[in-house]
């Protein structure tokens, strides 16, 4: 058997992370500014992620919902109190995807309706619900093209209100900065009217934070820059730094009801022990001030670079992308295989920064005099 061939790989076989830094089997050190795609928030096996994660796995790895889990309780208090939704439900799942289409199927749920309002260039996952609101005719199969959903341009009101005067939204669904989409930042005035026509239409806000949350963007969520409150906020990738987990956050408006969700893997004692070490280090080290204080010094060294391939530095905190005047693919592979530093992208032109949260402004420096070799 071999592997079904999905992913356009890069000729490196990475064997250990340390930090903001990894190591291929030549021994060859890179410094990660792609956080395995904005996954890795705590640095790479943090000493008191993998004590406690190893901790949990000689006492029990996993047991279903069928019992209690006082680590989903802890968990759900923890998160709560550090977010600032301490009042909201949390329901706990295994991929951002996941997260994306229970909080879907409760929108629907709540409203009885299907049509679903989502952005244009938007990303929210690769199954059945979550790949429809997918701004991307190239992955959403014929037997997910349900008509269910309109796009509806980025930081425009206009189109979004008109369409939710129709009555018939069940729900809009939104990333505050989107990632696949070339890190483009909602405006508050954006936010702020999307939010109060949803209000007044009874549409469930859904604030998608799978990438842009956790403290990437500077603020726990990146809709708490807007001035906004959803009524979903679904979270996954640096929320258990590498395990699998994602979760829905759920305002006290939704009832739950037996049976209408559920999950094998979701909340298991070993991801739920990973969660929480990952808030330890996250609280003990002030990570979310860190990521907008190396953030905004990341950006700025980057615009002063004045380098005319360099069109356009956008971002929050440690979301950051550079829109080049030139195809990224060139840079990025210069970047990795000379310069030894991973980036993501956006695109064809566009240099997407995931470090981790423990980035520094030493490796800020490090990486802009990189970056310019590289162009």
């Amino acid at each position: 058997m071999k592997l079904f061939d999905v992913y356009p790989l890069f000729d490196v076989n990475i064997v250990r992370g340390e930090g903001c830094k990894v190591w291929d089997d030549k021994g060859q050190e890179y410094l990660d500014l792609y956080g395995g795609h904005a996954v890795i928030s705590i640095g790479h096996c943090h000493p008191h992620y993998v004590e406690q994660v190893a901790k949990q796995l000689n006492q029990l790895g996993f047991y279903s919902n069928s019992v209690k889990n006082l680590l989903q309780v802890q968990l759900a208090e923890r998160l709560g109190r550090l977010c600032g939704y301490d009042d909201y439900q949390l329901f706990l799942v295994n991929s951002g995807a996941e997260a994306n289409e229970n909080a879907l199927k409760l929108a629907s749920f709540k409203t009885g309706k299907t049509r679903v309002l989502s952005c244009e260039k938007a990303f929210h996952g690769r199954t059945s619900l979550a790949v429809e609101v997918t701004n991307n005719p190239k992955i959403v199969a014929p037997i997910n093209d349900n008509a269910h959903v309109t796009f509806l341009p980025y930081n425009d009101p206009e189109p979004w209100e008109r369409e939710l005067e129709k009555g018939d939204v069940c729900a809009v669904i939104l990333e505050c900065i989107q990632g696949v989409g070339g890190i483009q930042v909602a405006t508050p005035e954006f936010a702020q009217r999307l939010s109060a026509a949803c209000k007044k239409a009874g549409a469930v806000l859904i604030c998608d934070e799978i990438q842009c949350g956790y403290g990437r963007s500077g603020r726990f969520f990146a809709h708490q820059w807007l001035n906004i409150r959803p009524d979903i906020i679904t979270v996954a990738k640096g929320i258990a730094n590498g395990f699998p987990m994602s979760a829905v956050l759920i305002s006290p408006e939704f009832e739950a009801v037996y049976g209408q969700l559920g999950t094998t893997f979701g909340g298991n004692h070993l991801a739920c022990s990973a969660a929480l070490a990952v808030l330890d280090v996250m609280e003990q080290e002030q990570l979310v001030d860190n990521a907008r204080s190396v953030g905004d010094y990341l950006m700025d060294k980057i615009k002063k670079l004045n380098n005319d391939n360099i069109k356009e530095v956008r971002g929050r905190g440690l979301m950051i992308g550079i829109e080049l005047n030139v195809p990224q693919k060139p840079i990025r592979e210069k970047l990795l295989y000379e310069q030894h530093a991973f980036t993501g992208c956006s695109g064809q032109n566009v240099l997407r920064l995931l470090p981790p949260l423990t980035f520094t402004r030493e490796m800020a420096d490090d990486f802009v005099g990189r970056l310019e070799k590289a162009m």
